[in-house]
């Protein structure tokens, strides 16, 4: 694997009808790209919408944090406590491979504006990291049970044609992997950067629930029905 020009591939599903938008939606730390394939038709999203979802695998590599087992991982973790050191090399090169998918989504029709990105626990975190850093406006950035990776950079690399673009950011009460607290903090650091952070919390662990679901469809179906035409 090179950790300059690495290549993903994808899972899709395609909406019935004409595509009208992409969803980009990152897996977490040694899952794969079926585990969000089940959410699709519980968003139950209109066809007009014609939203197209990609799914991409993240590189396998060795984590330290599970004692050095090689598994689907966006960067590597070190430890989960803050401050913690980060693996700054694996960030980049994974968001480097996520601008890509952003710029083939883009050669297939679907301009920046009706694309969202979109991910979970370590794929929320790399969505917050590449969407925010991205240099054409986004539809929106969905980050679910995360945290803010790099944060210490965001301020000098952030682009400000993503400084309005809508973040729904969304955390369980009782997550045991990622406390709440981190995903609160980095909510936090976004609004005092000045962006509009949609905060939400339920009754959860590090998992997804049928209220958040419910919450993100209708996210989805504002942030794609107002960004284009």
């Amino acid at each position: 694997m090179s950790q300059t020009d690495l290549a993903l591939s994808t899972i899709e599903i395609e909406p019935q009808g004409p595509v009208h938008a992409s969803i980009i939606w990152m897996h977490g730390l040694g899952a794969d790209a079926h585990d969000f394939e089940p959410i699709v038709p519980e968003l139950r999203l209109p066809a007009t919408l014609g939203a197209r979802f990609v799914f991409p695998n993240a590189p396998i590599r060795p984590v330290t944090l599970n004692g050095g087992m090689r598994m689907r991982a966006w960067y590597d973790v070190f430890s989960l406590d803050l401050p913690r050191e980060e693996d700054q090399v694996g960030v980049q090169a994974s968001a480097a491979a996520i601008d890509r998918l952003l710029e083939r989504e883009q050669q297939r029709g679907i301009p920046a504006e009706r694309i969202v990105l979109a991910g979970f626990s370590q794929g929320g975190a790399m969505a917050l990291h590449t969407g925010l850093r991205y240099r054409q406006r986004l539809a929106g950035i969905l980050a679910l049970s995360c945290y803010i990776p790099l944060a210490g950079t965001l301020a000098s690399e952030r682009q400000a044609v993503n400084q309005h673009t809508p973040l729904f950011i969304a955390h369980g009460d009782y997550d045991a992997v990622i406390p709440m607290r981190y995903g609160q903090q980095s909510a936090e650091a976004l609004k005092s950067l000045g962006y509009a952070v949609d905060w939400n919390d339920y009754g959860m662990g590090h998992e997804v629930c049928w209220e958040e679901i419910g919450d993100i469809s209708a996210w989805l179906q504002r942030v794609l029905a107002v960004s284009g035409t």
